[in-house]
């Protein structure tokens, strides 16, 4: 099953995109929203039988990668916990923003190659999520920025979009230069690149120190801060956060899904994943938590100040993201995770319909020129509503309570809490008990 919910996407995005204007508009269509659709239907009982607690976390080999010497990088989709989370979220979103497409792109003459690239997207972000080794994980690292920059700069026409294009691959190209150097560190280290075998031997490397740039440092801390600065740049923590609101020159639903579900979670994924490893480290976690709690505060209060609906937006993305990151800094990674799960659908959902109200205006985004749109588009009024609601827990109160009481107890029981971190703690917006960095029975973590 997981086999068919990673690779039919694949095979979309490969007929559609070669089959282009051939193959025609609707056929194209078809095929890549009816495959993500069945991802979708397939992901959801695995993502179930966590929920019950019956499922059980299993390893699909498929096939050999890479074999040399004492390196053994094996092809296989590892199904547990998270990454029953992430199915559900990649799936649903995406093959909702494929049917969502249909309309939206309507008037676009290229949209095979638009559709093949949604596939593509999807099936890199796939990988990334059920990766068994740091290996495939980067391999799904990649394909997500290389389909971001083909998406970003689909109306490739138009100089700005080329312009966002190229600034989110260079800027994503300084963090990824830290996520290498963390695999290859971990590797040198650990002598292996599964990422159960390193998080099984992490905790035996706490107190050990590398060479690194001409002098000793803390072992665990050099690696975790290398993987962090990948994870900074993918989703758009401060200082590597410049890309983010230049990518909305993309189409809309290339935002709703990339730039606001999925893509921008991998770096909070990818530190939840790891956890043990970062649990060796105080250094790491500090730095973790400050440069969320910053990140939070300033994206948030850039946004206010923002006149175009699709900055205003990526902007919020952008502090939810420090929100995310600041939870697992502090060690509430079931609530990282679950704010995770929660914010890929009520911004996805704001997304969508800023999209429809772009359309509505003519393509107009400048907030200035808008008003009096309730009584002329009031489904996307009240829809948009209900994402605003979702997105400042004044729909769920209690799930908001529970998120800000998760945090605190965790950051005063693990380690002293930044004075940032605990007017961001007074002000979380949703919830989940935290669960430990090696627990396989919670829904949020594994």
């Amino acid at each position: 099953m997981i086999q068919l919910i990673v690779l039919l996407p694949l095979l979309a995005a490969i007929i559609a995109g070669l089959g282009n204007k051939t193959l025609g508009k609707l056929p194209a269509k078809i095929i890549t929203t009816g495959a993500l659709f069945i991802s979708c239907a397939l992901s959801w009982p695995i993502f179930l039988s966590f929920v019950a607690g019956e499922g059980q976390a299993y390893v699909a080999p498929l096939f050999t990668w890479i074999q040399s010497g004492s390196f053994d990088a094996q092809w296989a989709l590892r199904v547990d916990t998270m990454t029953a989370v992430m199915l559900v979220v990649i799936t649903s979103v995406s093959s909702l923003v494929h049917l969502y497409s249909w309309g939206y792109m309507d008037e676009e003459p290229d949209q095979p190659r638009f559709f093949a690239y949604l596939s593509l997207f999807t099936f890199a972000m796939l990988m990334l999520v059920t990766a068994n080794n740091l290996l495939q994980m980067f391999f799904g690292w990649e394909g997500v920025g290389l389909a971001s920059y083909l998406l970003i700069g689909f109306w490739f026409r138009k100089p700005s979009a080329n312009a966002a294009a190229i600034k989110a691959f260079v800027v994503n190209r300084v963090g990824d230069l830290g996520f290498m150097m963390g695999i290859f560190g971990t590797y040198l280290v650990f002598n292996t690149i599964s990422i159960p075998e390193i998080l099984e031997m992490a905790p035996s490397m706490a107190g050990s120190t590398i060479g690194f740039l001409g002098a000793r440092f803390d072992t665990m801390t050099v690696l975790c801060l290398l993987l962090f600065i990948g994870a900074m740049g993918k989703s758009a923590q401060l200082g590597l956060h410049t890309w983010l609101p230049d990518a909305m020159e993309g189409p809309t639903p290339v935002s709703a899904l990339i730039h606001a579900a999925t893509m921008v979670t991998a770096g909070v994924f990818m530190v939840c994943r790891l956890s043990p490893m970062f649990e060796t480290s105080e250094t790491a976690l500090t730095v973790v938590t400050y440069v969320g709690a910053a990140t939070c505060l300033f994206a948030a209060t850039v946004g206010t100040v923002q006149t175009d609906i699709k900055r205003v937006i990526a902007y919020s993305t952008c502090s939810q993201l420090g929100y995310m990151f600041f939870a697992a800094g502090v060690g509430a990674y079931g609530a990282a995770m679950f704010h995770l799960f929660t914010h890929a659908f009520f911004k996805a959902l704001l997304f969508l319909g800023a999209g429809s109200v772009i359309h509505a205006m003519h393509h107009e985004q400048d907030m200035r020129y808008y008003g009096g749109l309730r009584k002329s588009i009031p489904i996307t009024f009240w829809t948009m509503t209900l994402g605003t609601l979702a997105i400042t827990g004044v729909g769920l109160p209690l799930v908001a309570s529970v998120l800000r009481a998760s945090i605190r107890r965790t950051a005063s029981s693990k380690r002293p809490m930044p004075l940032a971190g605990r007017a961001l703690a007074r002000s979380s917006s949703a919830c989940s008990p935290p669960c430990s960095p090696a627990s396989t029975a919670g829904v949020w973590c594994s």
